[in-house]
């Protein structure tokens, strides 16, 4: 391993965040120097989703605009730079190549290395950017990472040796957020409304008198899956009348009742994990580890176990970001794992 000191260029364009940082490393102290994302929400919730060519033109332009920002363009502070790093996969490949060719061009022109990282392995990298977790950092580590693209559970047992042990075998847990709420005709994207409806709905201290099911919830296996739950939603939701779909108690009771089927599946498999193959710590990780009803609940059952460390996810680092890429730059830095420029590709269905 390469434990040197370093400093880290990361660029992230993965989806419909474009982000850049810098990020130094000495030892166990790892300061963000610098971190910016322009988020692209406001242009695709026109049309309820991500369109991946918007998504791409827009990228291009941003990119530029954040390493102006950083500085990145003057000489001197190139020069602190030990490493580029660049998502190069899994995502939408027009989107990834926007990062790429900016991240070849200044490997290039500046002879810098070039590390090309695993989107997932970033989000694993998030938790490991919060001091509380970093100092308690010992394997195996089981982590839920779960987004708007991927519910995956990854018994992580070194740096860069990850071993996935249960997936969604069809969509993903954020995607469930998402599309149940534009099926309520919430607006995009839905999982962040679903998770403030439904904490409307807890405080009345009701019980919802929607039944939705827990998909897989009794599954020996540690898999998952979410489209049966997406389908019980349009049902329940088509079920009653207009009136009450307009109505603010019964949207926030709706989505109270989506979340608690959600987190009960991800908590359970969770627990099952944990008692199958024995971790040290557990953590959470990807734009669903903002979710708050998910964090309460993992970080109470995890209390039920016997020497189980809860490494919480870290704040405002769920969502996608530059700096999750320059933490698993770092890592694979330290084990001179870098790229070509000449010949670094998008990798968009690239897995752990």
């Amino acid at each position: 391993m390469n434990n040197k000191s370093h400093t880290i260029l990361a660029i992230e364009t993965s989806c419909d965040e474009t982000s850049v940082a810098l990020l130094r490393v000495s030892g166990n102290k790892v300061e963000i120097r610098h971190h910016e994302t322009a988020t692209q929400i406001p242009i695709h919730a026109r049309y309820g989703g991500v369109v991946p060519e918007v998504a791409a033109r827009t990228h291009v332009a941003e990119v530029v605009s954040l390493l102006e920002r950083a500085g990145i363009f003057l000489s001197k502070k190139l020069s602190t730079v030990d490493a580029i790093a660049v998502t190069r996969g899994p995502g939408l490949s027009t989107a990834l190549r926007v990062g790429i060719e900016a991240a070849r061009t200044l490997a290039f022109s500046t002879g810098k290395p070039l590390i090309g990282v695993n989107h997932l392995e970033g989000h694993l990298a998030s938790s490991w950017l919060v001091p509380e977790n970093r100092n308690q950092w010992k394997f195996p580590i089981l982590a839920l990472l779960v987004s708007g693209g991927h519910t995956e559970l990854v018994l992580m047992k070194d740096f860069g040796k990850y071993r996935i042990i249960g997936r969604t075998r069809d969509d993903a847990a954020g995607e469930a957020f998402d599309k149940s709420a534009k099926l309520m005709g919430l607006a995009y994207p839905g999982g962040p409304l679903i998770s403030k409806y439904a904490a409307q709905f807890e405080k009345t201290k009701q019980k919802s008198r929607f039944t939705l099911p827990r998909p897989m919830i009794n599954d020996p296996s540690l898999d998952m899956s979410f489209s049966g739950l997406k389908t019980a939603v349009r049902q329940t939701w088509e079920g009653i009348s207009n009136e009450e779909r307009s109505n603010e108690s019964i949207i926030a009771e709706m989505a109270w009742s989506i979340q608690d089927a959600i987190c009960d599946v991800l908590v359970q498999k969770t627990q099952r994990a944990i008692q199958k193959h024995h971790p040290v710590a557990v953590t959470v990780v990807g734009g669903v580890s903002a979710n708050k009803e998910l964090q309460k609940r993992m970080a109470e059952m995890i209390q039920t176990q016997t020497n189980i460390l809860f490494h919480v996810p870290a704040i405002g680092l769920h969502t996608d970001n530059a700096a999750m890429i320059a933490a698993a730059g770092s890592w694979r830095f330290s084990r001179n794992a870098f790229d070509r420029w000449q010949t670094i590709d998008a990798k968009p269905e690239w897995n752990l």
